[in-house]
């Protein structure tokens, strides 16, 4: 039984990682759209951070980074960090990655307590991640060449955890960044530099975005539940 649900959760995973190519699609595609929409107050994605971040008392330097959307909040340094295509541009879709990279720096301002768990998780799980490929070919090779050995046995069981951690690590980050969204939003409407209707193509940017959150939280549950049945199924043989 544990094997053909092992088979189960592989077949699961490509409509998983269809929906994770589809979810990239949509985020690339709605932030080309609105792009090429300019915010009427003709602010730079990187001032209207800074605006929200003096209007909560926050005090976090915003620097520029290089790539394409890759957008970041660093906790450790106090850093918002906005993609070249991001930082100086005036765009509503600009203007949104940047508010919702300050809604993680307004979360860390305000010791909001899943982001400080998010951290802590993501950490453990990067450690964890390097190890797990070498464990599970370990406890493999210990299974088949000694026949079922216990040893090989701890090796699969081990890497079933370390899985777990980063299972872990995607379901802690998805509310975290709907978060983040929502606090983007509100901060957004406080200053009134969008009108309504720029406040709406915001709100498609961050939710297309939030869509590449669910889809990793899908493939690695299902990642981890496959990974579970394979223990399973070498513990009961």
């Amino acid at each position: 039984m544990e094997f053909y649900c092992y088979i189960i959760m592989g077949i699961l995973l490509l409509p998983a990682m269809i929906f994770a190519f589809y979810a990239q699609y949509k985020v690339n595609k709605t932030y080309d759209t609105y792009s090429k929409v300019l915010a009427k107050c003709n602010l730079p994605a990187n001032e209207v951070s800074r605006q929200i971040l003096e209007r909560n008392g926050a005090t976090v330097s915003i620097m520029q980074t290089k790539g394409h959307l890759t957008d970041n909040y660093n906790p450790i340094n106090k850093e918002i960090r906005l993609s070249q295509s991001v930082y100086a541009s005036t765009s509503v879709a600009a203007i949104g990655v940047a508010a919702h990279e300050t809604g993680h720096a307004l979360q860390d301002a305000k010791n909001y307590f899943p982001m400080k768990v998010r951290h802590a998780v993501i950490k453990l799980s990067n450690f964890a991640s390097s190890l797990l490929i070498p464990l599970l070919a370990l406890g493999t090779m210990f299974w088949f060449v000694l026949a079922g050995s216990l040893i090989g046995e701890v090796f699969i069981w081990v890497g079933v955890g370390l899985f777990a951690l980063g299972a872990l690590a995607n379901l802690v980050t998805l509310p975290v960044e709907v978060n983040a969204s929502n606090r983007a939003l509100a901060a957004l409407k406080e200053t009134h530099l969008l009108e309504e209707d720029e406040l709406q193509s915001v709100k498609k940017v961050l939710r297309a975005a939030a869509l590449t959150y669910v889809a990793s939280l899908a493939i690695s549950l299902l990642g981890l539940l496959r990974i579970l049945f394979f223990a399973l199924a070498v513990h009961k043989d």
